[in-house]
Formats: structure tokens, sequence, C-alpha cells
């Protein structure tokens, strides 16, 4: 895709990582700043901790098997090879479109974990279909709401679905479990890449009864002359609603038979460009869940940068796991199954465990409120407010005298300008987990540049719910590895490719 030319921006690269002799004993990373050019190739990133070169490989060509499993390219939507990166990006322009996301993004998490708490699985939002659609408001046990359309998933998958396979675009989200794609007939559909699907062209699409277990499994369901039929509400409007169905699905030379997928002939929201969603998600009906027994309950996934180039794999079956894996505990929120809970039990700035109040950061396995969730699809971590304002305060204190702060820029409050620096000396920043596993971010997962004029931010916000979210920018550069069956999840740096 044709990208601005000689544009100069600035970027983070990590060339050393010390530890710097004080009295305080405070660990840094030393940082050199590299001129860049939207115009070529960005120069891969090499930290010294937690990171590696993003593979070269299209999305199309990392769709092969590896031993007992499945691998998927993966891609950012934002790198240089994605279909829907915008022409004529700029730095500016795609931040502030990836924060608006990110709010749109955790508004919806925090309508889904509300309902979970208040026992309420069904929302009860306003209808927008008409009378005239053929899937009619009685058929479901809760009416929807309009969605909006600016476009959301943050890392894309191809895959083929039916026999013959057809080759699509698909949002890969952990926060998600229902998978579904846009089908022919389409009483209102958003626009896409890809040409809609039309399982009338599969052999093998196959409708699901009422009946079924599988039916009894959505949250949302309904039934039309003993068709199963589903609905997905995201909570920040988006929807999606059609028939239940089973279809294969192919990754390469691979093909996985009876996989139950949503049809969609009504959908709206900010999925637009992709085909459908790949829901990635702890619940039953997630693509995960339903490959268990064929690949061990265990996948994995290294999420590449916006400055990648091509896709690096999303790994299920015996090789997701890294080799270096540290692990901690898989938590469960009995008020919601979807998400993914991890038990973080501090963090480290400077090398120095930051004060944060008991309690801050814990799950309450009663009532489903508080936790850290890991996301793939939430691009800045939030932390509670209780857990961040002394994590930025330390993050402040422990920034060169010399580095000129800035005003702060949409959801960021801590900025500095770069400009005219060859290097600067970062504090380290880790987060660490129950048993001691411990991710210790890069340079390039702390701050982010904001701007083509050498702004750069903490890539930090605070959350004034009550939970916090790992985001994808602090997962770059790490392989995370899900083990529903073992609940726990494994943590490997440098094992990207």
């Amino acid at each position: 895709m044709a990208l601005a030319a000689l544009v100069c921006i600035l970027s983070l690269v990590v060339t050393s990582v010390e530890s710097r002799a004080s009295s305080s004993d405070k660990e840094y990373l030393k940082i050199s700043i590299d001129a860049l050019f939207l115009g070529r190739n960005p120069t891969p990133v090499t930290p010294a901790r937690g990171s590696s070169s993003s593979s070269t490989q299209g999305l199309e060509e990392k769709e092969e098997s590896v031993s007992s499993g499945l691998q998927i390219g993966l891609m950012h939507r934002d790198s240089a090879d994605s279909p829907y990166r915008p022409a004529n990006a700029t730095v500016h322009g795609l931040v502030r479109n990836r924060l608006h996301r990110d709010e749109l993004r955790l508004l919806s998490i925090s309508s889904r974990i509300s309902l979970g708490v208040a026992g309420i699985p069904k929302s009860s939002l306003t209808n927008p279909l008409k009378n005239t659609n053929p899937f009619l408001q009685q058929d479901f046990e809760t009416p929807l709401r309009s969605g909006l359309s600016d476009g959301s998933g943050e890392y894309f998958v191809s895959l083929g679905v039916g026999t013959p396979p057809r080759t699509v675009n698909m949002v890969a989200d952990t926060g998600s479990d229902v998978l579904w794609l846009q089908c022919l007939p389409c009483q209102s559909c958003y626009g896409q890449t890809d040409p809609l699907f039309n399982p009338s062209f599969s052999s093998t699409f196959q409708s699901i009864t009422c009946g079924s277990s599988l039916c009894q499994q959505l949250l949302i369901r309904g039934c039309r002359r003993n068709q199963c039929l589903y609905q997905v509400s995201y909570g920040d409007g988006s929807f999606t609603v059609g028939e239940f169905s089973t279809e294969t699905l192919s990754f390469g030379s691979n093909a996985v038979n009876s996989v139950a997928i949503g049809c969609g002939h009504n959908n709206q929201g900010l999925f637009t460009g992709a085909a459908g969603l790949l829901g990635l998600g702890k619940g039953l009906l997630s693509f995960p869940s339903q490959v268990g027994q064929l690949y061990g309950s265990v996948f994995s996934y290294c999420l590449p940068t916006r400055e990648s180039t091509g896709s690096v794999p999303l790994i299920f079956g015996n090789q997701a796991v890294a080799s270096n894996a540290q692990f901690t505990t898989l938590l469960t929120n009995p008020k919601l199954d979807t998400f993914y809970y991890v038990e973080m039990v501090g963090i480290k700035v400077g090398g120095t465990s930051v004060s944060i109040p008991a309690g801050s950061l814990s799950l309450d396995s009663s009532t489903g409120n508080g936790g850290v969730i890991l996301d793939s699809g939430t691009a800045v971590t939030r932390l509670v407010t209780s857990a961040y304002n002394p994590m930025r305060d330390a993050f402040r204190a422990g920034m060169p005298s010399d580095a000129k702060m800035t005003s702060g820029f949409s959801l960021f409050d801590t900025c500095y300008d770069l400009s005219g620096r060859s290097s600067i000396m970062l504090p380290a920043v880790s987060f660490v987990f129950n048993g001691g596993a411990t991710m210790a971010l890069p340079a390039q997962n702390i701050m982010v540049p904001v701007d083509n004029s050498g702004t750069y931010c903490l890539a930090f916000a605070p959350n004034s719910e009550n939970f916090s979210i790992i985001g994808n920018i602090q997962q770059q550069s790490f392989r995370m590895s899900f083990d529903s069956t073992g609940n726990r999840v494994g943590i490997g740096a440098n094992q990207c490719n």
C-alpha cells in the first residue's frame, strides 16, 4: 500500500538494557532514537529483552500446519502490508484512530462485565430491525440496538470457509467467543473487502436445530422453523444476527470440520472491512474451545506491531507454548467466562516495586468485580486509577531531569518531546504475576510515538472502572500461551518466529 513518502518520524529502538549504578540501583533502558521514513519498510526493532523481529511473510502465506497443530498468520490492521491501513497514513492519524477504537473497546468490555456481574447475560437494547427483516424480533429473546461504523479489530487472520474453501479475512479477538461472518442473502451488512460468503455454494454448510446443545449454549438465541438463530451484541453498539450453523474452516492444507459459526444476515458496527470474527475467548463456543480436543486446548499468539511487515503465527497445539515461557495461573470469573483473567501481584518501575493499594488488581471471585484481563483487542493497558497513578508517578520521577514534558495526547497524560535527542534513558517497567512470572517490557512497549515531530507518550491509561486490562501494545513481542485445561498462561519473551 502506498504510504506518504519522505515524512520523517521518530521511532524508539532498544539498543541495550543497562542497570545504571546508583544509590537506589534503579533499572533503566538505554534508547537510541532513529529517524524512519513512512515511505520505506521500517527497520525491525531488536530489543535486548522480550522481543523479536516479525516475520516478513504475508498474511495469506502463513496459513500452514505445524506439528500436531495449526498455524495461522496474524497481522495488525495498521501494518504496512495490511489491506485495512488507510492510504497516506500518518503517525498522528493512526494513533488517534487507534485510541478512538480503544475507547469504544473499553466501553464494550465494561458493558459486558457490568451485565455479567449483575447476572444479566442478555442486553436490553433497542431494536433497529425493520418488520421486513426475515429475522424478526419475536424470534429472539432480546432485541438489538444499532451499531456504529468506525471500524474495529486490531488483528486479522486469513482462513478458508466452506467447501470448496472461500478465503476471508476475519478479526481475531480474545474478548469474544462466537465465530461469525457476513452471509448472503444480506438484509443489512457493512462494507467488507472480501466478497460476501454464500452458504448455498458450500457443500459442508449445515444449519443447527433449535434443540441442539450448540444452540442452547448461545447466550442470545432464537428459533425459526426449527433453525437455530443467534445474536451477539457487543455493548458498544455493534451486533450480528443470523442463523447458527456448522461449517468447515481451512487453514492451509488443514481443515477443521463442523465448527459452529454464525452466518450473519444483519450486521452492523465496529467491524468495517473484515468478513467476520474469529472468537478466541475462553467461552464454550470460541474456536479454541471447539477445537480443544484436537489440539490440546492450547493456543498462543505473538502480536505484531504497527511497524511490522507481514504476519506472525497464531498457533494451536503442541507447538503453541514458547520454550522459555514463564507461567502464571489463569483465573476464572464465575460471572463471565469469555475473558482471560490473570493475577497480577505487582508492577516494577526502574526495578523498584510500585506501592499499590492492596486488592487494587485482584479479582473478586464471589462478585466478578475487579481483576486483570489479557486482551488482544485493547491497545493501551488500562490500570485501575489506584494502580495507574503511583505507576505513572514513579515513571515520571525516573525520567531524566532534562526530558521535556509536553501536554497530554488523547487518553495519554505523560508525554515527552524527544526531538533533537540521539538517545535517552527510560525507567524499565515490568509486570509481576502470581507464581513469579514477569513481563519485562521492551522500550517500544512502554512509550509510543504520537506524531511525526518527536512526541512520545507513556502507553498506559487509567481506568475509572474497577478492572484492569493488559493491552496489545504491552503484549507485543511476547508469545502469550493460553492453556485452558491447565488453567495457566505462558509468557515467552523473544519467541515470535
